[in-house]
């Protein structure tokens, strides 16, 4: 930090098991991703290369070569797992992953109908080899789980050797944990978080206000991804306190009382 401040709540340090910061890269260059980890390197801890962008991506090699000198961690968004799942070429993924000298992987099946317990082998699979997020969720607006299947599918993921658990939002932040609106389904959150530790999950929460819940429900240390590569500062100012949404949730009473603050 450039400056010292009081209660200011503390953050985890890298590489964290809590506080985790996942962006989403949509299809940077080169020089946008090189000027992403100039501007917040000490901010990101994974990167997911959205859905199937790695497959059209003609800077492929050289932007996972910056990641890499950079030390960040990344993997091919869920969507790409399912699109070789579903044209059987599993083994072919799995040869992907050995090829471009990714450690992480994502399992998902929000765009395809996949029984659970086949899901967890390919957690399990995969968990030899990599370090596996699974996902929970579906892209479908109209497809609502009701909570206690979430904790189901939950459970079963981390016990088949998930990492960690991934609601699913999408990048617009308007599926699964969330309403049409951007709305948080505040019940669901909060359900889930009775059976389930909460560094264990991995929020997807790429809207503003979706942030600022996460963090006055959980923290300055609550897992979120989706992060815009352009939101990584202004989230890290909003897990401190440092902007006008979270502003007065870290001070202490005494100072609350002082200046009146109710809230």
């Amino acid at each position: 930090m450039n400056f010292t401040l009081s209660q200011v709540p503390p953050r985890t340090a890298k590489p964290r098991e809590k506080g985790i910061t996942m962006v989403m890269d949509k299809g940077l260059s080169v020089r946008e991703t090189e000027d992403m980890i100039s501007a917040a390197a000490p901010y990101i801890d994974i990167v997911k290369l959205g859905w199937a962008t790695s497959f059209v991506s003609p800077n492929l090699n050289d932007k996972l070569a910056v990641y890499k000198s950079a030390n960040i961690p990344v993997y091919f968004g869920g969507t790409l797992f399912e699109a070789f799942v579903v044209r059987n070429q599993f083994d072919d993924y799995r040869k992907l992953l050995d090829k471009y000298d990714l450690k992480y992987a994502e399992v998902s099946d929000g765009s395809i109908e996949m029984p659970q317990d086949m899901k967890c082998e390919y957690i399990h699979t995969l968990s030899k080899q990599v370090t596996v997020l699974s996902e929970v969720g579906s892209k479908d607006e109209n497809k609502i789980i009701p909570p206690y299947k979430w904790i189901q599918l939950i459970k079963s993921e981390l016990e088949a050797g998930a990492w960690k658990v991934i609601g699913e939002a999408r990048e617009s932040g308007n599926v699964g944990l969330f309403r049409a609106s951007g709305e948080v389904r505040q019940g669901l959150v909060e359900e889930i978080l009775t059976e389930i530790p909460f560094e264990s999950m991995l929020w997807e929460a790429p809207q503003k206000s979706q942030q600022v819940w996460f963090v006055k429900l959980l923290g300055a240390n609550v897992n979120l991804g989706n992060i815009a590569p352009n939101e990584l500062i202004p989230l890290e100012t909003i897990r401190l306190g440092l902007r006008g949404d979270t502003f007065t949730h870290f001070l202490n009473g005494k100072t609350k009382q002082k200046w009146k603050i109710d809230k």
